[in-house]
């Protein structure tokens, strides 16, 4: 089988570097992966090409790399599943990290952002006289998240990391959510407190990129709201930063909505998460309700009533009492 593969190449030794492609016609066989194709070019056509690879078998994360536009391991992706109608597929380097040479990037700023994260327990009590054992449900609950290989496939397709380097990241946040988790760890207040402000779980857009290039299934997304979730449940303060109180306040206002109606009021959601009297913000939100309305998207200032509407009260009460229960 022929494949074209389209490769992303930089030299930095070059007078003036900047990224081209690199087109490589590759016979392969139907069980070659990404990384197969790419060693086979490196030793049979062009032995400049530089790209990081170890274990080959989806344990190491070190072949991270972007492949027809999405991250993946290139030892786990099959280059036969990814070829085009044409026979061809592209390959480029992760994204979100300064490239060093062709697919091989500098990993610094991803390990700057997992140490931002304290990753060791910290329990309150004192040195145990033998091995404190954490429930099953819990440490099973966990095993999908102490998946992670640090990868950085997550931090690859983030799109938040596009337009803010600031942002910590699907994978340092996902590791952040797996001490908050832990019955052992007693500083669950200082590490929501952490992750509260500019740059945390607050600013993850939901976009779910991160789920779908994790190769181990650590959903990374699920664990940021499940931050969100627990910050609010434990009254954790936003600090001083808009888009944490937005974000409380958008949460909130989106529960109190659905409980009392039975359905979201979209005008409501915006009123209730900018703050009524807030007139800068919803000022800026004009044009967006004027393009909305010129296009008949524009939800009814008076939404229809809900059947049955006092069954969901009583419904969104008891999920309340039982929250609430569950907290203390």
């Amino acid at each position: 089988m022929q494949a074209k593969v389209s490769v992303r190449r930089f030299n930095p030794d070059e007078e003036q570097p900047k990224p081209y492609d690199q087109q490589f016609d590759v016979e392969v066989e139907s069980h070659f992966t990404v990384l197969d194709t790419l060693i086979k070019v490196r030793e049979e056509i062009d032995g400049s090409l530089a790209m990081r690879c170890s274990c080959r078998a989806s344990i190491c994360g070190s072949c991270a790399m972007r492949v027809n536009g999405h991250a993946v391991l290139a030892c786990k992706a099959r280059v036969s599943e990814h070829l085009s109608d044409d026979g061809e597929v592209r390959v480029e380097p992760a994204g979100n990290q300064p490239v060093i040479k062709d697919l091989v990037v500098d990993l610094e700023p991803f390990w700057n952002k997992i140490r931002a994260v304290e990753p060791y327990l910290q329990p309150s009590m004192p040195e145990p006289e033998g091995e404190y054992l954490a429930p099953n449900d819990v440490m099973l609950h966990l095993v999908d998240v102490m998946g992670c290989i640090m990868c950085g496939a997550c931090v690859s397709d983030c799109t938040v990391l596009e337009v803010d380097p600031n942002f910590l990241g699907p994978a340092a946040l996902a590791k952040a959510y797996r001490f908050v988790a832990d019955t052992r760890d007693e500083e669950d207040g200082k590490r929501l407190g952490l992750y509260n402000g500019y740059g945390g779980i607050w600013d993850c857009t939901r976009c779910g990129e991160c789920v779908q290039a994790c190769p181990k299934g650590v959903a990374p997304m699920d664990r940021i709201m499940a931050l969100r979730e627990k910050a609010i449940e434990s009254g954790t303060p936003p600090g001083d930063y808009d888009g944490a109180a937005y974000g409380y306040r958008h949460a909130e206002a989106f529960e109190e909505i659905v409980s009392h109606n039975g359905r979201l009021e979209e005008t409501m959601l915006v009123v209730k998460t900018l703050g009524l009297f807030n007139l800068p913000k919803m000022l800026a939100m004009l044009p967006v309700g004027l393009n909305a309305m010129l296009h008949r998207k524009m939800p009814p200032p008076i939404a229809p009533k809900v059947p049955g509407i006092n069954q969901i009260r009583r419904l969104a009460a008891r999920i309340k009492m039982n929250k609430e229960g569950a907290a203390y």
